[in-house]
This record gives structure tokens, sequence and C-alpha cells, in this order.
């Protein structure tokens, strides 16, 4: 078989197998979730013996270093995603659940029921770990999943899908619940994503390049993942200590800083001497700092941020300043060129806290609050795999309800 009738076979076993996982009973796939948190746990010294081989590979290749923290597992970070697992495991089944009808027919009863899509690809880079959480989810509700990894972590990525395909198989799950797709296996991401008769969902995650791609090629819906470039302003009003907090713990999520703020607008009516402050405090913490070029007449000492930079996301711990004249000028600066999917205020004003919450075109703003993102939230029951920025299929979290669709059911009493 050539390559793109490889992957082929890949989706359609996907497909055939949807429709049989999609009948089984939320207890059912809860037990499954529940093997492959076990079988992840089992197999921590395989894992990271395939993930070492990954590391070596792609420092003789020169991978950049953001890659290689995507790429490193710890046993930490196996023990976060089995945790992950064994919590999906404990949710409630959303599959079915009873909603309310928007309308109801005449001598009839009209309800909504939450259903699986069916079949999902992710196209992800590097996060080796980020397959099994996304085959959680999946799982979870009802769907099946086709898998195309990264090069630089295709040991990692085979050596995990062979545990939870095993996993799935001892739970009785249907053969072709779990694919993957080697990227060294000659078919392109077109081949994958071009399939829309069977896939009902693609699911892009890394870097704005991979997103992109996808989004170009793709003819099956896709669900765009987005991560860094968000933006903070920093009202006339706003505690200094508040920004510096806001800023730093965005910047903690592992392995991926989702939503680490990586631009600030700063209201002119701010002292010189609180910026000072600020960017001493950053720059002890490891940021390196960029001005609009029309600060560094009083701060000379610091770096330009080129015109590009507002639209695009470091990615590191890199964070860039520009003064705005007002709470309107920050808004459309924002509107015009943030990553559009968590967006931050600070402020004591209450006008304001409501101006940029109506305001800004994003899927979350964070008013006094930092945007850090959890996938496992401390408080609550939420797994989410990422965020996405775009208004479409869902926006915002990515978690069990965008995974599912909605079926409108309409019982008639038999009167006519």
């Amino acid at each position: 078989m050539s390559s793109l009738e490889d992957t082929q076979a890949a989706v359609q076993r996907a497909y055939q197998a949807s429709s049989v996982l999609a009948r089984k009973r939320g207890a059912e796939r809860a037990k499954a979730l529940q093997a492959m948190a076990k079988a992840l746990a089992s197999a921590t010294d395989e894992i990271l013996e395939a993930n070492t081989l990954d590391l070596e590979a792609s420092i003789d290749m020169a991978v950049p270093n953001l890659i290689l923290d995507w790429l490193k597992l710890t046993p930490e970070r196996l023990q976060a995603t089995g945790q992950i697992l064994l919590k999906l495991a404990e949710l409630p089944d959303p599959i079915r659940r009873v909603m309310n009808a928007p309308y109801q027919v005449e001598n009839s009863q009209t309800y909504s029921q939450l259903m699986p899509l069916g079949t999902i690809a992710l196209i992800y880079e590097a996060f080796p770990e980020l397959a099994a959480i996304a085959a959680g989810l999946c799982i979870k509700t009802g769907n099946c999943l086709i898998l195309r990894g990264s090069s630089e972590a295709s040991h990692s990525n085979a050596a995990i899908a062979d545990i939870l395909q095993g996993a799935l198989a001892e739970a009785q799950m249907p053969p072709g619940c779990l694919e993957t797709i080697a990227p060294d296996a000659g078919a392109s991401i077109r081949d994958l994503v071009c399939q829309e008769q069977y896939i009902n969902l693609v699911i892009p995650y890394g870097r704005p390049s991979l997103v992109q791609q996808v989004v170009r090629q793709s003819s099956a819906p896709v669900l765009r993942s987005a991560m860094g470039n968000c933006y903070l302003y920093w009202s006339p009003t706003g505690s200094l200590d508040l920004v510096r907090w806001a800023i730093t713990d965005s910047h903690q999520s592992e392995p991926d800083p989702v939503n680490a703020i990586e631009k600030v607008l700063i209201h002119r009516n701010q002292k010189l001497s609180s910026l000072a402050m600020l960017w001493n405090t950053l720059q002890d913490n490891g940021f390196d700092i960029r001005l609009d070029p029309s600060m560094l007449t009083d701060f000379p000492e610091l770096k330009p941020a080129a015109d590009a930079e507002w639209n695009q996301p470091y990615l590191t711990k890199t964070v860039a300043f520009k003064m705005v004249d007002s709470i309107e000028d920050a808004i459309s600066w924002i509107n015009q060129h943030s990553s559009g999917h968590a967006d931050c205020i600070v402020t004591e004003s209450y006008q304001e806290s409501c101006q940029f919450a109506a305001g800004i075109n994003s899927a979350s703003a964070y008013i006094n609050a930092s945007p850090r993102f959890y996938r496992h939230s401390r408080q609550g029951d939420a797994v989410f795999l990422g965020m996405s920025n775009q208004k479409g299929h869902r926006r915002g979290s990515i978690g069990l309800e965008t995974l599912t669709t909605i079926k409108q059911i309409v019982q008639g009493y038999g009167q006519f």
C-alpha cells in the first residue's frame, strides 16, 4: 500500500469505529479511561526511554529550545496526564445529556441531546502527552481520534499510542477508535485533512505556522487553537503589583504558555518610575523586555519591538510594551493585533472593566485576573486541551462540550 492508501485506511477504520464507540455506555468508556491511566503509569520508564531518543535526535538536529521544552517528558508530566485521565473517568457522562430545545412543535415534546462529533484528527507539534489527553477527551465524548504528531516526538508518540491502544483493546473499545499516522510514513498533512467525508473535525496544536498550514489545506472543519500573544491593558488606576503578578503568573503554565501575556498596553498617565520598577522586576525573573520605539527616548537601554512583533507570539519569556492614550485606543489595538483568545485589563474602574469586557473581540476577557492556562484546574472538574480563538464551531476553552454536537429530538403524542 502507498502512504496515501495507509492514511486513508486508518481514517476509514476510525470512521467505522465511531458508530460503535458512540453506542458504548458511559460506564464502559469510563473504565477505558481508567485502563489508559493505569497503562501509562505502568509504562513510565518505557515512555521516558523513548522520549530520551527523541531528545537526543532533536539536539543533534539543532531543534529550537522551545520545541525541546515542549518535547521533554518528566515523570511529573506523565503523572499529571494520568491524573487527568482519571478525572475524566469520574466526570458525568456528557453524551446524551438532555437539554432544553430552543423551540417546541405542536402536539409534541421537543428536546436536545449532546452527541459525539464522530471522528476527530489531532495534528500536534511535540507535546507527546497531548496524545493521551486528547484521547481521554475523545473517549469520554464517544469520539474516535486520529493522531498525527511531529517528527521530533516520533519515538515518544509511538510508545504512548501503543500503550493507549493496548489499554483500549483490553477495555473492549472498538478497533480503530485510536489511530496514529506517523510523520515519516510519507503521507502529508494534506492527505489527512482533505478526507472530509470521514473526518468531522481537525484540531491543529502548536506554533501558528502549523495552525495556519492546516487551516489552508483542510477541507474538513478545523478548530483553530491559539497560543501566546495575549495582551494586557494597564489602566491609570491599575495596580502595579497586580500587573506584575498577572504577567509573571500567566507564564507559569507548563509546558506550553497558552495564555501568556506577551504584550502590555500602558496608559500614558502611568508614572515612568512605575514602569521602571515593573521592568526591573521582570528582568530579575528572566524576562526579555521590548519597547515600542516611541518609548526608547526615556528608556534607551531597552530593545525596540519591530512592527511585525505586535501580531506574533514570542512563546518565550518576552514581553513588549506600548503607550496608548485611552482605553478606546487599547481596545482597538488589541482587536487588531492580539491572538484573540485571552486578553486582560488591570483597573480599579468598574466602568472601564465593563467597557473592556464588552469591546474586546476575544474568546475570553480577564479583569484584574491572571489568564494562566490550566489543563485541569485546581478548582472545578473541567479538563481542557487548549484554547480556540475562532468564531465558529466553538470558541474559548477546548473541553468536553467542544467535542460534541447537538441533536434535536421531536417526540410526538400520536395526535394529528
